[in-house]
């Protein structure tokens, strides 16, 4: 069984969501801390899991985490890299409990770095983030040069609504692809970030991304159908 890490909504504040995250190749639920932290600043529940691709039992207590009643909805699973693919694959059977997806970092395509620096670099912008992978004694270089099998990307199969972030200088996965991968499915909204790479959630404009989630998710809590709650030039998602 997979470890898992939790952070929770504020003393004194109810929780308005939960998030189940899936991590990607190499990760493991810690590296989500920063990502977790600030989203529960803005009280939801979130609820880190390892990388499936490693462990298949992941799929089972994320699963177990969308059934459980205690765990406040709207439910959501977001994945990065691999854990995109899996999180569409429990959308695509219709895990029961879950109401969105956000997908980051999605792969399409083998990839490459033949040395930790490369792969680093591909990784993240961010000094910060970089750091704590070089010294992460649980994170596994070289994961991404691992293509493990994985589940066919059926969104035709999917019916929550869908956010997809992307980094327009991921190298890992080229944005290109990744919105080809995308297209034609209308019940998927898609935001780039300029200049991010392929940790997505953990990147440079780490801030930018947890804003665009909030957003998207504040959204969800008024209805599936996505309502505008802000209009403007920011109100891109």
């Amino acid at each position: 069984m997979s470890s898992s890490f939790s952070w929770d909504e504020p003393e004194g504040l109810a929780a308005r969501g939960t998030l189940i995250v899936l991590a990607g190749r190499g990760e493991h639920p810690g590296v989500y801390e920063r990502f977790g932290r600030r989203l529960a600043f803005d009280a939801y529940r979130v609820r880190a899991l390892g990388d499936a691709s490693a462990d298949p039992s992941v799929l089972d207590e994320a699963a177990k985490l969308l059934a459980d009643e205690s765990l406040p909805g709207p439910k959501v699973l977001v994945g990065s890299d691999t854990g995109a693919r899996f999180a569409a694959h429990l959308a695509a059977e219709q895990t029961a409990g879950l109401d969105a997806l956000i997908l980051a970092g999605l792969p399409t395509a083998p990839w490459t770095s033949g040395s930790w620096e490369t792969e680093v670099q591909a990784r993240t912008a961010c000094p910060t983030h970089q750091g704590r992978l070089t010294h992460d004694p649980d994170f596994r270089r070289g994961a991404l040069e691992v293509t493990p099998d994985l589940p066919e990307l059926r969104l035709d199969l999917v019916h929550v609504p869908v956010l997809a972030l992307h980094g327009k200088d991921d190298v890992v996965s080229p944005v290109g692809d990744a919105l080809s991968a995308y297209q034609g499915h209308p019940g998927v909204r898609t935001v780039t970030f300029a200049g991010g790479r392929h940790d997505v959630l953990n990147d440079a404009l780490h801030r930018t991304s947890a804003a665009t989630v909030v957003l998207f998710l504040e959204r969800l809590r008024l209805s599936a159908e996505l309502p505008a709650i802000a209009e403007g030039d920011l109100a891109w998602v």
